[in-house]
């Protein structure tokens, strides 16, 4: 994580030079709450989401906005610590007294003011907003410096019709909290209800230390709804995943211009099992999105080739490199050799070149390692990414079923 580390660092200076330049002197602290024992998806804030830790989204957004004077990160646990850093974050080690599952977030936030007497307005970011832009953040904060307020929280509109339980002693029943059962407004009728999405909230200091994070003068501050992205249980993953795709903030940096993606096609693009038919034909299963993501790239120029190091029957081979419209290289034992020959061939960068095998979706941007770091980073792939040293934050290590289609969204985006 060499060159996340630097870009992250370039980017606290950049906001650290922006926030000097406005009139307010009050250090506004970004503070992202990242504790090790969350119970519903285990180091859910460090686990990868469409290739990058999530909590390396807000707070890439967090430094990027320019707003604050530092970015925090409060965890309890190591690795979470370690990525915390490495995305530019300063680490907040809080204490085993604010750590436990009955701890608030109000609880771990007054100890982090304690501690910091500089800091004078606080922002709680929700580590699992990954769709935060800091656009929002910069429009936000301007409640605080520009218009006095003492605190900023962000909002979405939600237009549900809902219904409160009433127990009585006879039956259970139900009565209506925000409608008329005989006259039901169109959604285009009414203005619906503002809604805490939980992205961040913006304090002073002296509300902190009264044990609140609204109050004072208040002020909402309204997110679009495809910006509200929370995640909760494992259900939610794949949703925030498409979702942050399409809507999240990939930083400012331009992407790398990828020319060549290698593809392995068993684990890759299939299961890895071959099915034999009743008359003794092999068949194997593709999804077509994959399909699809492939036709996607190669109208944005990338060339695609597919690996394979089993052989399997050249007829399979012809029908699937006729349905890919893809090259097919068989018996490649050898990745990077073959890859290498490739790109000689080519004439083609490290930079330029991308990787998809059995467990996802490696970049190959600004790699600056001997090649035996680069061959331990072809065919030893890990789903979480850790291993990946030396490689620019923005590297895509996919673990969706559909790869090439998410692949595309990643680069192009």
């Amino acid at each position: 994580m060499a060159a996340a580390s630097k870009n992250s660092l370039e980017r606290i200076s950049n906001a650290k030079r922006r926030r000097l330049d406005t009139n307010d002197t009050r250090h506004i602290a970004a503070l992202i709450l990242a504790r090790g024992g969350s119970k519903g998806i285990p180091l859910k804030n460090i686990k990868m989401l469409a290739g990058v830790p999530l909590i390396g989204w807000v707070i890439r957004a967090a430094l990027d906005s320019g707003v604050f004077h530092s970015v925090w990160v409060s965890t309890d646990h190591d690795e979470i610590e370690r990525v915390a850093r490495a995305w530019g974050a300063q680490v907040h080690r809080r204490s085993p007294e604010v750590s436990t599952d009955s701890s608030s977030s109000l609880d771990t936030i007054r100890e982090f003011s304690r501690l910091n007497p500089g800091v004078d307005v606080i922002c709680n970011i929700q580590a699992t907003s990954p769709c935060l832009h800091p656009e929002d953040l910069k429009k936000a904060v301007e409640c605080i410096t520009k218009e006095g307020c003492d605190s900023v929280f962000s909002v979405v509109r939600r237009y549900p019709f809902r219904w409160q339980e009433v127990k009585n002693e006879v039956s259970q029943c139900t009565e209506p909290l925000n409608l008329d059962p005989a006259h039901r407004p169109r959604r285009q009728d009414w203005e619906g209800e503002l809604c805490e999405n939980g992205s961040f909230y913006f304090a002073t200091k002296e509300l902190v230390e009264k044990g609140l994070l609204q109050g004072g003068k208040m002020k909402y501050f309204e997110m679009k709804p495809e910006y509200s992205v929370d995640i909760d249980i494992d259900i939610d993953w794949p949703v925030a995943e498409q979702r942050v795709l399409r809507f999240g903030y990939f930083g400012k940096d331009k992407p790398e211009v990828v020319k060549l993606l290698l593809c392995n096609l068993s684990g890759g693009l299939t299961d890895g099992q071959i099915y034999i038919s009743a008359n003794g034909e092999e068949m194997v299963s593709i999804n077509t999105r994959d399909q699809a993501g492939i036709d996607m790239l190669k109208k944005e120029g990338v060339k695609v080739i597919l690996l394979e190091k089993d052989p399997i029957a050249k007829a399979l081979a012809d029908k699937l490199s006729k349905r890919m419209s893809c090259r097919i290289l068989q018996d490649v034992d050898d990745k990077l050799k073959k890859v290498q020959e490739l790109m000689e061939k080519k004439g083609l960068e490290w930079k330029e070149v991308a990787y998809l095998g059995e467990t996802g979706a490696l970049r190959f941007s600004q790699l600056h390692q001997p090649n035996a770091m680069i061959c331990k980073n072809m065919v030893h792939l890990r789903n979480d990414g850790v291993a990946h040293t030396g490689l620019k934050d923005s590297t895509s290590i996919l673990t969706t079923n559909t790869k090439t289609y998410y692949f595309y969204h990643v680069i192009f985006h």
